[in-house]
């Protein structure tokens, strides 16, 4: 009996032990002691709220962590089209891009196994690539008619081709290009969900590539071919995959490609035109696309990126190694490697960002738009939400939003400064009275109009100024140059030049 009650006893302390380190989505009630300010943080809800009674959009989740516990997770907004709901912290999300990463890490955990080879050809797990062809566009000078040629792949493209966006595939587009088949495909196959993946891939192994393998970045839909491979490569269908893998053992319960009818109640509506309006996502489906078919939570993201963080593993469950994460969130690209397609913008050298295997990474904080580090990875969905996590600060930020495509860039950007913004800046030492603002007239001021220098003891000043106004700005030659404004926001009330500068003083005070 004495044995049975130690063993009880030491069953009880294990189990005890485990709860007390679980990783907590609940925010702490002092973010001070992560080092942020609690009036700060609270702008992001007032800024999201704002653009709600704008009608920018509905709703938003927002959450931020660092050094391991939550600082920040808050709902705006409503939940339905009629504006009677109110959002809460738990609502269920279209997640859209930001399935690749998920799709990425359930690849590399087939490669640490020995099953999936990066440098294989993709043709060596799915037979139907070994003869795809290349489109080369060719224009008659005299017509000005444009035809697409083919040719071979001067090199196969491989599993690592996939994971950097460099395998000749594209995502659609409109023009005289291979984008135009693509368009077409998806346009019909994706939005009945009855296919399955391995009848998409299959389809999409018929089209040509867009560019030859390993020679041209170019967001794609490499995932979704990435996701067949994981199924051939595990034996299991890719949702299976991923629940058994990798929801179940992060305890993230509400990541799937469906929501069942006991969540339905916290399923944000769709704006029209946002893609998922056109999908009854609660229903079952076959098509389980690893590029963008997820619908999650904020709580649910938030823990996937904290395995990230944690260097791949979460309240003692182990998914990758610390060495494979640090070569995801690394640079993967050739450095003669070109940027072409809808979001180029957003990647390369005039970005200060380059792709790893998954994610995008900030590698030049000089032509970066957005604040954060060096390191610092990240990625959105076309439905305007984002994610990132940033190593140097311990942070992770995510926002769930709903908007129409290409219209979420702007609340991306805003939610990053405003939160980079709440983070506490340590006392340096500065005298008291080098802190007071001089006093400027309005003719010197004016001066000033259209570029600012201002000096910084923080690398956070320097990167992201005036986040909280809602001025767009760029970093040219040392020098802060406005951009824009961004709707709704103190800056574009002001108006007149003088009254911006005004602002920023105030600010600096």
């Amino acid at each position: 009996m004495h044995r049975l009650n130690r063993h009880f006893a030491t069953l009880l302390m294990l189990c005890l032990t485990t709860a007390a380190r679980a990783y907590d989505t609940a925010p702490v009630s002092d973010p001070e002691s992560l080092g942020f300010s609690s009036s700060r943080l609270d702008r992001i809800a007032a800024w999201q709220q704002s653009q709600v009674d704008a009608g920018a959009f509905r709703g938003a989740v927002a959450a931020i962590a660092r050094n391991g516990r939550v600082a920040y997770l808050r709902a705006v907004g409503f939940r339905d089209n009629a504006k009677t709901i109110p959002l809460q912290s738990d609502a269920i999300f279209w997640i859209a891009s930001m399935t690749k990463p998920i799709t990425s890490v359930a690849a590399m955990m087939l490669v640490e196994e020995g099953k999936i080879d990066l440098a294989a050809p993709v043709y060596q797990y799915l037979p139907e690539y070994k003869d795809t062809m290349v489109a080369v566009e060719t224009r008659n000078p005299v017509t000005g008619e444009t035809k697409l040629a083919r040719e071979p792949q001067k090199h196969p493209m491989t599993v690592e081709d996939l994971l950097r966006h460099t395998a000749g595939l594209v995502d659609g587009g409109r023009d005289a290009t291979a984008r135009r088949l693509y368009e077409s495909l998806y346009g019909d196959s994706v939005r009945g969900r009855d296919k399955t993946l391995a009848e998409l891939v299959s389809d999409l192994a018929k089209l040509p590539l867009a560019h030859q393998p390993g020679e041209v970045w170019e967001y794609s839909v490499a995932f979704d071919v990435l996701g067949r491979v994981i199924e051939v490569a595990s034996g299991e269908p890719l949702d299976q995959f991923l629940e058994r893998r990798l929801f179940k053992p992060l305890g993230m319960v509400d990541t799937a490609f469906w929501v069942p009818p006991e969540k339905r109640s916290r399923l944000i509506g769709q704006p029209a035109g946002s893609g998922p309006s056109v999908w009854d996502v609660t229903k079952p489906t076959t098509l389980f696309r690893g590029s963008g078919g997820l619908m999650s939570t904020a709580a649910d993201y938030l823990r996937f990126c904290q395995m990230l963080l944690n260097g791949g593993e979460l309240d003692g469950v182990r998914i990758l190694k610390a060495a494979t994460v640090r070569l995801m969130t690394t640079n993967a690209l050739p450095p003669d490697i070109r940027f072409a397609g809808d979001l180029s913008h957003l990647m390369g050298p005039q970005a200060g960002s380059t792709w790893g295997l998954g994610f995008a990474v900030r590698n030049d904080a000089a032509s970066s738009l957005v604040p954060g580090s060096v390191g610092a990875f990240s990625w959105n969905g076309i439905s305007g939400t984002y994610f990132w996590v940033d190593p140097a600060e311990q942070l992770i930020a995510v926002q769930l939003i709903q908007v129409a495509p290409t219209t979420g860039g702007s609340f991306q950007r805003m939610f990053r400064n405003l939160t980079y913004g709440a983070l506490s800046v340590p006392d340096q030492g500065v005298p008291a009275a080098a802190a007071a603002p001089a006093a400027i007239d309005a003719a010197t001021l004016a001066t000033y109009a259209g570029t600012y220098v201002f000096p910084s003891i923080s690398s956070r000043d320097k990167e992201a100024p005036f986040g909280g106004l809602g001025i767009e700005v760029r970093m040219e030659d040392g020098h802060v140059k406005v951009m824009s404004t961004i709707r709704d926001m103190p800056a574009a009330k002001a108006g007149r030049t003088i009254n911006l500068l005004r602002l920023a003083n105030a600010v600096a005070r």
